[in-house]
């Protein structure tokens, strides 16, 4: 088995090159193919996950993101966060996001 490591986008080309051919007809896993596929697979994730890497964003902008996206507004966190003031994103950031929020928005 000749396996070398993922250096260049070349290489990165060739390797998915080869991994397209087992889509077609996955190998059985534990057999010479299998272990082959396995191991591109992992040098693959490996490579992108160092090449493509994405940061998370900060508290604040998750938050704001997901209210632009629900189209909500400040005011719509006051059952969330339990108070009739109306609250600024950042303040909810700053109240540390209570379990019930985030329980609330991830749904």
């Amino acid at each position: 088995m000749n396996i070398r490591p993922i250096h260049t986008e070349a290489d990165y080309k060739a390797t998915l090159r080869e991994i397209s051919a087992y889509f077609d007809s996955e190998p059985e896993l534990g057999s010479e193919d299998g272990d082959r596929f396995e191991i591109l697979l992992t040098l693959v994730e490996a490579y992108e996950a160092k090449q493509f890497s994405v940061d998370l964003p900060s508290p604040i902008v998750a938050i704001k993101f997901r209210m632009d996206q629900e189209g909500l507004a400040a005011k719509d966190l006051e059952p969330a966060i339990e108070t009739r003031a109306p609250p600024s994103v950042s303040l909810v950031v700053q109240l540390a996001i209570s379990p019930k929020l985030t329980s609330e928005w991830a749904a």
